[in-house]
């Protein structure tokens, strides 16, 4: 696997749109270090502002009501604060044609306290109507996205990757389908974002011993391809589900809802633990992600659980 580009994909993406369009703008919040590639090419359709919802809700208001799509790049950290969750709630409520772009700091401590009281920025945008929610794996798939989303009409909410995520995907993404990364029969993986990278290598690690694992990649968190994870179900008869999220919000609790109700076989989650729990760590320590030889020994149990292995 290759290291993402130093160019953000988002930023080629909103250029390429820009450039055959010309009815996308960018509200950037907080942004440091160089300045945006898409403001320098084209500063009549950017914007750069300060940590303040007020100041960022008039700005969305007023490109609104000039642009096509609106842009808006924040930490995720800073969309969960009170002010701005009510803006993101009134623009699912009217359908506004604006495309959350949320990333986080390299260095999770940096907003370890919003994570700490146990909100999580996916699971808040879930539960708002008409909002799309995106959290594609790598460069690739993320420009992609950028595509999908700044053509759909109506709110969207996309998780950027981590700057340094490897390139683990053929770039597709497609809005409400989940991806097969990788075929398998004796149980599947289901996965998304920074949880992708480490699911595809454990695969691969139980392939070399003759296990067959399938990969669902699924960065369309909402709209959920429900149908591709009981197809996984009834194929391989066990899910492992792997995640940067909290487990009690996470995507792994929504899988395990759709195979109880439609076709149960077990169903293991991994994720970041509840920091109140015992072992569970500090706020930062608990949202690092398992290492591929938990995911490897899961699957195992899985296994076991089927009768496939002793």
């Amino acid at each position: 696997m290759t290291q993402s580009p130093s160019v953000a994909p988002v930023e080629a993406a909103w250029i390429a749109l820009e450039g055959q369009a010309g009815s996308l703008a960018v509200v950037d919040v907080a942004a440091e270090g160089a300045p945006s590639e898409f403001g320098r090419r084209y500063p009549a359709q950017y914007v750069r502002l300060p940590p303040d919802a007020e100041e960022v809700a008039a700005a969305l208001a007023e490109r609104g009501r000039r642009d096509a799509a609106v842009f808006l790049r924040a930490e995720a950290a800073f969309l969960l604060g009170e002010g701005f969750e009510r803006l993101l709630r009134r623009s699912a409520a009217s359908r506004a044609n604006v495309k959350i772009v949320a990333f986080e700091p390299e260095d999770p401590r940096v907003s370890a306290g919003a994570w700490g009281s146990g909100r999580d920025d996916l699971a808040t945008v879930r539960a708002m109507p008409a909002m799309a929610v995106v959290a594609p794996a790598d460069a690739a798939s993320t420009r992609t996205a950028v595509e999908v989303l700044a053509a759909r009409d109506g709110p969207a909410y996309l998780r950027l990757p981590p700057r340094a995520a490897p390139e683990c995907t053929d770039g597709s993404f497609v809005l409400g389908r989940a991806a097969e990364r990788r075929a398998g029969s004796d149980l599947a993986f289901v996965a998304y974002g920074p949880g992708l990278a480490p699911a595809l290598a454990a695969a691969e690690a139980l392939a070399r011993v003759g296990v067959s694992v399938r990969v669902l990649d699924v960065a369309s968190i909402k709209p959920f391809d429900q149908a591709a994870v009981l197809r996984a179900a009834r194929d391989t008869g066990a899910l492992l589900s792997v995640e940067a999220a909290p487990l009690a919000t996470g995507v792994g609790t929504l899988v395990a809802a759709i195979t109880a109700e439609n076709h149960p076989v077990p169903v293991r989650r991994l994720g970041w633990p509840d920091v109140s729990e015992p072992g569970a760590g500090d706020a930062a320590s608990a949202r690092v992600l398992p290492p591929v030889d938990r995911l490897v020994d899961e699957a195992w149990e899985l296994l076991r659980l089927r009768g496939k292995v002793e």
